[in-house]
């Protein structure tokens, strides 16, 4: 795994950070760290990683990472999501080339393992 920069913008190397949980290593231990790994998965376009950290609840069939080329990764708001609760929210906002998504995302924690819900 490399010692490059993690794409998630906490500044420490991939190796250290999201790399970890897009290779089932570990699983995140917060909703913000599952986000940031999300976000990770779409710059290198690892659909298994989305699918798999996706509530099934909420999942679509098909998760399709698109083809956006994404540069950054800003979280604006942490509500909850720590190792001890059951529901989390995150607002981030991820540029892109051609421009930037904002979001609130909505997290559940279940059996110990973080799931992205939903997103407004």
């Amino acid at each position: 795994m490399s010692d490059e920069p993690c794409p998630c913008g906490t500044g420490r190397a991939l190796s250290q950070c999201c790399g970890p949980l897009l290779t089932t290593e570990r699983l995140a231990t917060t909703a913000e760290e599952l986000m940031r790994s999300r976000y990770t998965a779409h710059v290198f376009g690892n659909a298994e990683h989305l699918w798999r950290t996706w509530d099934g609840r909420t999942r679509p069939t098909v998760v399709n990472p698109g083809a956006a080329q994404w540069t950054g990764l800003e979280i604006t708001e942490v509500i909850e999501g720590g190792p001890q609760d059951t529901t989390g929210t995150v607002v981030f906002t991820a540029r892109h080339v051609g421009g930037e998504l904002t979001e609130r995302s909505r997290f559940t924690r279940r059996a110990g393992r973080w799931f992205y819900t939903e997103g407004s």
